[in-house]
């Protein structure tokens, strides 16, 4: 894209490697203050509710920085930069019962992963103690999932990985799948595997045909948000509990609402900007 002024940068095995050192310096500097405020404050800050969002905001930026130094500076000669424009009304109307469309589909489908029996059981209340222990505070809750998680997560995986294979030449459709293959490996789980690959393939979607990052991050708070109030007030993140409806139910209109908003989105809509 001539004279763009967003950077052109590629994303290859390097950039990974680089995003991973990023992560793994980010970490080791959330162990340092851990360990730093047992010794001289002789108290462990993890179990502060704070310190989620805080360990989170570094960790994210450590790797974001690690690419934009390493990699978008020395390749382009830019910084790491990012369109943000928002779209015409009509495409935010189509977008998001999109994604809710989907949302139907997802939880349907992780819903027929097993939660008993010696391997699933085991790894299903593993990780429904880990995030059980996560925070108990509703506003850090939101501020972390809501917010925070949709932009830092959003620009490595659409603005850096996705978009960054696509200017390395590969077809929009593998980068969209990879990229959103890699987000549901990070969450480290099948049960939010499956979800956060199908929702991850939207997510990528939207990107690709609005070239601005802004709705993806919109649409991931969107998801997050519906997440954190299905476990704060009916203790369940599941909308066919919540509605009272089978889950075969929930699966019709999804698949109803995704097929409508789809073609109505991919083939109908027209963005009224280009990313320059």
């Amino acid at each position: 894209m001539v004279n763009s002024r967003y950077p052109q940068f590629k994303f290859t095995w390097i950039g990974g490697l680089v995003l991973l050192a990023g992560l793994f310096v980010g970490m080791m500097f959330v162990s340092f203050l851990i360990t730093f405020s047992k010794i001289i404050f002789e108290q462990n800050i993890a179990l502060k509710d704070w310190f989620l969002m805080l360990s989170n905001a570094i960790v994210f930026l450590s790797a974001i920085a690690a690419f934009d130094f390493i990699i978008v500076r020395r390749t382009t000669g830019k910084k790491l930069n990012f369109n943000f424009s928002p779209t015409n009304f009509n495409t935010y109307l189509l977008v998001f019962p999109l994604m809710l469309g989907m949302m139907f589909i997802s939880e349907f489908i992780t819903a027929q992963i097993p939660t008993t029996g010696p391997v699933f059981g085991d790894l299903y209340e593993y990780f429904n103690d880990l995030m059980a222990q996560l925070t108990d505070d509703p506003i850090i809750m939101i501020i972390t999932a809501v917010i925070m998680a949709p932009i830092f997560e959003e620009t490595i995986f659409r603005g850096i990985i996705q978009k960054g294979l696509m200017n390395n030449g590969v077809e929009p459709w593998k980068a969209i799948v990879f990229s959103s293959i890699v987000f549901g490996l990070v969450h480290g789980n099948p049960w939010q595997f499956v979800g956060a690959v199908l929702l991850g393939c939207v997510l990528g979607l939207v990107y690709y045909k609005t070239k601005s990052l802004l709705l993806p991050m919109l649409l991931h708070g969107f998801n997050n948000l519906c997440s954190t109030l299905l476990v704060t007030y009916t203790k369940n993140e599941s909308f066919a509990d919540a509605f009272k409806i089978p889950e075969w139910t929930l699966l019709l209109i999804g698949i109803i609402i995704f097929s409508l908003f789809y073609y109505l989105f991919v083939k109908k809509n027209k963005i009224h900007y280009l990313e320059i």
